[in-house]
């Protein structure tokens, strides 16, 4: 949700007229920069501007479909918010997000109000609380990509032939990868000169690149996503998950157990299937069966604050949980987490005991670009502290008894599922170099981009199999290890997110997330 990018600028900066122009003229608006005081009243503002540019995108794009003749570009463009800082304010130093570095100008592009509305709305008064300054909100000149003009996304399978097509780009913007990169997440953007500094890490393209995907990806819209997130590697997880989900939104006759469940108010499935909670008024489900499973479905169970548990099943290996949290980040979550499988590395593990990772082994590889390896990936106290405690609720145990099924640890992700046919003698130094007491391949990925992200983030993993003690992970040992300790597993993961939640936000987002001249944006 970010700014102008060097050699870029000059080939989007197109007067007004030129950026919204058509055959049919301009957007039914004419949209001046102005001032505002009220973050409410700036929100409001650039929800009509985008409103009024993806409509016109859209309306242009049903005649184009109809195969009327265009003689020029039809442009739209996303709005912008932009603040102006002269001088360093005081700053609250327990604060990790809702400031500016220092004095100059901020911008940033944005997108989707309808879904992001709240988000922008809290991040502009903590703006102008901290920094008593007014909020410049206008239109950009950074053209809205006609496909992301559709929060569903356009299918064009059958409408137009492969001339019309491709003639597409004469008439539409489409997306530009120089305006998706991750360079502000990453640290190495540096504005031009007289460029204004960006206030989030994301373009407004990037998000609505992610925002696509994800549908793709999870087979549920993104306006399902909540802001607690579970990832995991087994769909043994997720068949909890679902029967979790569906006797949550049941009716409940025990008044303690009705008032719970009622904190949920519907659960989602791949296909945006919607169960609501009998608990509070019966609605008929809405939404109909995927025909068929995404690569990574997920699975929803709502509040009403969005303040929910979203599940992701992630499958096996580091790409996946690159190419996930990629997307998932633009959504702002508060917490992810991965719960999953692991090898127990040491004889003194037994199979269904507990890892609770404090620190990464990272030789996934898929990160090493965006995030160099001498970057250390911390644990997070708030996220350890629940975590722990989870467990403890869960398997009631406490103190050395509570030690025997929970070993605090380093994790080790490889990118080599079959690491174990290799010889052992490099492996296995290089793990007991580390003091790794478990290897996996997805964790460090998740910590890693969480870090990255500045997504709050955790791991819990279960040993499955110690292959380097003779247990190995096969059929029959496997099912009987599923059976029964997914369930558990899984309750444990839904109390930390219930106990981060509690907690609130203030505790939860940490300063060891913030870089030298971080966002304003969280």
């Amino acid at each position: 949700m970010s700014i102008h990018y060097e050699g870029i600028v000059e080939r989007h900066k197109i007067m007004t007229n030129d950026r919204t122009q058509s055959t049919q003229g301009t957007p039914a608006n004419d949209f001046p920069t102005e001032s505002f005081e009220d973050p409410a009243a700036a929100v409001a503002r650039l929800s009509a501007i985008y409103e009024a540019n993806t409509a016109f995108l859209r309306d242009a794009f049903a005649r184009y479909r109809r195969n009327e003749q265009f003689t020029h570009r039809v442009r739209a463009c996303y709005p912008f918010v932009r603040v102006r800082t002269e001088l360093n304010s005081q700053i609250d130093s327990r604060r990790s997000y809702g400031f500016v570095a220092g004095p100059g100008i901020y911008e940033t592009t944005l997108t989707r109000p309808d879904l992001f509305g709240d988000y922008y709305r809290e991040q502009l008064r903590l703006l102008t609380k901290n920094h008593h300054v007014g909020l410049e909100v206008g239109v950009s000149a950074h053209p809205i990509p006609i496909h992301f003009a559709f929060a569903e996304g356009i299918h064009l399978e059958g409408d137009l032939d492969r001339d019309r097509l491709l003639a597409m780009r004469n008439i539409f913007d489409t997306p530009d990868l120089a305006l998706l990169d991750d360079r502000i997440v990453n640290g190495t953007y540096e504005p031009g000169p007289g460029e204004p500094h960006p206030l989030a890490l994301f373009t407004a393209a990037r998000v609505d690149f992610s925002l696509h995907r994800l549908r793709h990806y999870t087979a549920t819209s993104p306006t399902h996503f909540q802001n607690y997130v579970l990832y995991t590697n087994y769909q043994f997880y997720i068949d909890e998950f679902v029967k979790l989900g569906r006797t949550m939104m049941s009716r409940a006759d025990d008044e303690e157990t009705r008032a719970y469940r009622s904190e949920y108010s519907s659960f989602v499935e791949p296909g945006d299937v919607i169960t609501y909670n009998a608990n509070l008024g019966e609605q008929p489900e809405e939404g109909s069966q995927a025909a068929r499973l995404p690569q990574m479905p997920a699975y929803h169970l709502k509040r009403a604050d969005g303040s929910g548990i979203t599940m992701v099943n992630i499958g096996v290996g580091p790409s996946n949980a690159k190419t996930i949290t990629d997307h998932i980040a633009v959504l702002r979550p508060h917490a992810w987490i991965m719960l999953g499988h692991c090898a127990g590395l040491r004889n003194t593990q037994r199979l269904g005991d507990y890892v609770l990772a404090h620190g990464y082994v990272r030789e996934d590889h898929v990160l090493d670009d965006d995030l160099p390896l001498w970057v250390p990936v911390p644990a997070l106290a708030e996220v350890q502290v629940a975590l722990e405690r989870a467990v403890a609720q869960v398997t009631q145990l406490e103190g050395v008894e509570l030690k025997r099924v929970m070993r605090t640890g380093t994790v080790a992700s490889v990118d080599n599922r079959n690491w174990e046919l290799r010889d052992h003698r490099e492996p296995v130094r290089r793990l007991s170099q580390s003091r790794a007491v478990a290897l996996d391949m997805e964790s460090a990925t998740i910590a890693a981009n969480g870090f990255r992200f500045r997504v709050p983030y955790g791991t819990l993993l279960c040993v499955s199999d110690k292959p380097l003690h003779g247990e190995l992970k096969l059929p029959g040992m496997a099912d009987q290890f599923y059976r029964a300790q997914v369930d558990q597993h899984l309750q444990i993961g839904v109390k930390a997110m219930e106990l981060l939640r509690e907690n609130g936000l203030s505790r939860l987002h940490s300063r060891k997330l913030r870089s030298f001249a971080e966002v304003a944006f969280q």
